[in-house]
């Protein structure tokens, strides 16, 4: 069942939505050649402590970490450690935050120094994909609208689309219907609604789309070692479109 939030627990979602834009803003700043994935997880502990905001995946289903960290061919769900980022990696942190009782999840792909052009254009044309699916994201149209506009956009630049991860509603729990592909077909699937809220967080591939699991069953990556992205926003549906409430130029 989707689950039609009232205005009041939206902007608890804003909220909850910019203290995760802010830390991502942080991150930005922090994050270069030589840092380590568990010292950015740190930081966002202590981030989210200062906020009054716990990291909502911690102990999710027994996830240990506050954050997901995915370098390079790690599609997502990496785990933080203690390997130094290199010029020329790309890395996504990805992170759900509780503030009070409502949540925001987003997850941002960063460049580690210089990246070459190849994977600089990867991260690009994820991101403007990600925006393409928002802008499908109003009152009438449907879910399938928002994968199909993705896709389509990502394949007629060359890259893939994971299959196997989506968008997924959100509220009082990390994971809510509806689920929300980054393929699909148009006029297919449930009618998007005022009160609806989710996530939109198409994962693009410089390589074929097929994946592989880690042995630690969380991690996926591609199955030809090429790199993947991932840009992520927590969208509310109103009557006078879509608003992101994980969105980093407030």
């Amino acid at each position: 069942m989707i689950v039609l939030k009232s205005k009041r627990e939206i902007e608890g979602m804003r909220l909850a939505g910019g203290i995760l834009a802010s830390c991502h803003k942080e991150i930005s700043k922090i994050i270069k050649p030589g840092i380590t994935t568990m010292e950015i997880n740190s930081f966002v502990e202590e981030f989210l402590k200062e906020k009054g905001a716990t990291p909502e995946q911690k102990g999710y289903r027994d996830y240990p970490y506050a954050t997901c960290a995915s370098i390079n061919d790690e599609i997502c769900h990496g785990f933080p450690r203690e390997e130094q980022l290199r010029t020329g990696d790309i890395v996504t942190i990805d992170m759900v935050v509780n503030y009070n009782g409502a949540l925001a999840d987003s997850a941002w792909t960063y460049a580690i120094g210089q990246i070459p052009n190849e994977i600089e254009n990867l991260l690009k044309i994820t991101e403007e994909a990600l925006y393409i699916g928002i802008n499908q994201s109003h009152i009438g149209n449907r879910i399938g609208d928002i994968g199909y506009a993705i896709q389509q956009y990502a394949e007629e630049k060359g890259f893939s689309v994971v299959r196997e991860f989506v968008g997924h509603g959100i509220g009082s729990a990390i994971h809510e219907k509806p689920n929300v592909p980054h393929f699909g077909l148009q006029g297919k699937g449930p009618r998007i609604k005022e009160g609806m809220v989710f996530t939109i967080e198409p994962m693009i591939n410089l390589g074929g789309n097929g994946i592989r699991m880690d042995g630690n069953g969380w991690t996926a990556r591609t199955i030809d070692g090429k790199y993947s992205a991932q840009y992520e926003h927590t969208i509310a549906i109103t009557k006078d479109g879509p608003i992101i409430l994980t969105a980093q130029n407030r």
